[in-house]
């Protein structure tokens, strides 16, 4: 568990250590060199390791022979004994870049998917000693919880009408998900997850062409269907006011003969290539 220490100032040893640095130097000048000698040795074996400077952001984990003294977290200058190890452990965020990895979709299509996740030590003591090189550690479980939630959505809707979130159209819960899936494999790590959300998300290389014709087909038949219903509308007004103001009379196979020419016009994909009738409506 996490303990937080308060090492002394160090602008008191500091002043102790010059002052014995001198006098050090003086003493071997006049040549006496036991005093002198011992005078340095006390200044730089025994005061100088002691000295911290911790920046904003920045801890020291403190350990002596095997033993777990605490965390500084305190920004400023230092001193703690000097046979304490220090470990520098950052809290600043750290982004890391998930890269684009293969896998399957809950339809078993391949697909490519990278994500970004915003992260900060919050345990010093879990981040070091609960798992060995906690970076390495975020990376690794990161692409696992991505793998994860691959497989639990489906990547569009296309085959799998029913599904209400995909990993297209539901961003909002899918990273909320994943930010939880990956807070949950952290937390043994001490970490704290700030965000996490998707970046990179693609069909592979292998599907890829086949799913775009796909999505092409679908969106064909969904403008063809617009389309169609709003010719059969107008052929439909076309008829009413035709029939209304008695502009022509129409049997019904030149109703039919009418509706076909008017949908072929309206329907079609190509500009509509006129042929002028000059004999009567029979020839």
């Amino acid at each position: 568990m996490e303990k937080i220490v308060k090492p002394t100032s160090g602008w008191t040893m500091l002043t102790l250590l010059i002052v014995l640095t001198l006098s050090g130097i003086a003493l071997l000048f006049f040549r006496q060199f036991l005093p002198g000698g011992l005078a340095l040795l006390v200044a730089f074996t025994l005061i100088a390791p002691g000295f911290l400077a911790i920046e904003p952001n920045s801890t020291r984990v403190l350990t002596l022979f095997g033993d777990y003294i605490g965390s500084a977290k305190d920004s400023g200058f230092f001193f703690a004994n000097p046979f304490y190890s220090k470990k520098t452990i950052s809290l600043r965020a750290v982004t890391l870049d998930v890269p684009m990895i293969k896998v399957n979709d809950k339809q078993g299509n391949p697909i490519m998917i990278g994500a970004v996740v915003v992260y900060r030590v919050k345990d010093t003591f879990k981040a070091t000693f609960a798992v060995e090189h906690y970076p390495e550690f975020i990376k690794i479980q990161s692409e696992a919880a991505v793998r994860k939630l691959a497989g639990m959505y489906s990547y569009d809707n296309l085959e799998d009408e029913d599904a209400v979130v995909t990993l297209r159209s539901g961003l909002d819960e899918v990273n909320h998900q994943l930010a939880s899936e990956i807070s949950e494999r952290l937390s043994l790590a001490g970490i704290d997850v700030i965000e996490a959300r998707i970046n990179n998300l693609a069909y592979a290389t292998e599907i890829a062409g086949a799913m775009l014709q796909r999505q092409q087909a679908t969106a064909i038949v969904a403008a063809r269907s617009k389309i169609v219903e709003g010719a059969v509308g107008m052929v439909e007004m076309a008829l009413e006011q035709l029939s209304k103001k008695r502009i022509v009379d129409l049997d019904e196979e030149k109703k039919a003969a009418m509706v076909s020419n008017l949908l072929v016009v309206l329907c079609g994909d190509r500009n509509a290539q006129p042929v002028l009738n000059t004999g009567t409506l029979h020839q």
